[in-house]
């Protein structure tokens, strides 16, 4: 299922996106919060679980519509909980601070609650990560609990959906 924003294309990951998505799991910025930078091995592992999912899950590849350029990834998967099901994301840094996280998380969790008729969502992320944590806020997701995971106090951000489930 492919999702289109205002200025990005979202589409499902395939293994033609293997380098794109290998900068961001390599990029110290981006892994800052995220427990690092991941050695190749792993890095191959986690991409082939994007690939092979077990269970049901989303992860699209996020490019500029105009360019076509690689800006990040996002994803529907379960959360750590086991139970709940996860908004997450990654962008490249050159991409921050201008409003498409913001566009394309927002547009993924439309997509959940009418398409996917989810009745709610989560997000994770790190205390640290101010600009994270105001972004989950500005897209109208609210603190649950926090937890230490990772060596880190984490905030478990959450969003309810506003469509009747029918």
């Amino acid at each position: 299922m492919n999702i289109q924003t205002e200025r990005c294309q979202l589409t499902e990951v395939t293994l033609e996106d293997f380098d794109d998505v290998k900068l961001l799991y390599l990029n110290e910025d981006v892994r800052k919060y995220l427990g690092g930078v991941i050695e190749e091995a792993s890095f191959q592992k986690s991409f082939h679980h994007i690939l092979h999912q077990d269970t049901i899950a989303y992860y699209w590849v996020v490019r500029e519509k105009e360019t076509s350029m690689f800006i990040g990834c996002v994803s529907l998967d379960t959360h750590h909980d086991g139970a709940s099901t996860e908004v997450s994301y990654q962008f490249l840094p050159q991409w921050w601070g201008e409003g498409y996280a913001k566009e394309v998380v927002g547009e993924v969790i439309e997509y959940a609650f009418k398409e996917l008729r989810l009745t709610e969502l989560v997000a994770e992320t790190q205390l640290a990560n101010i600009p994270s944590c105001r972004l989950l806020e500005r897209l109208g997701m609210k603190v649950r609990e926090n937890v230490t995971r990772y060596g880190a106090e984490q905030a478990i951000y959450y969003i309810q959906s506003e469509y009747e489930s029918s």
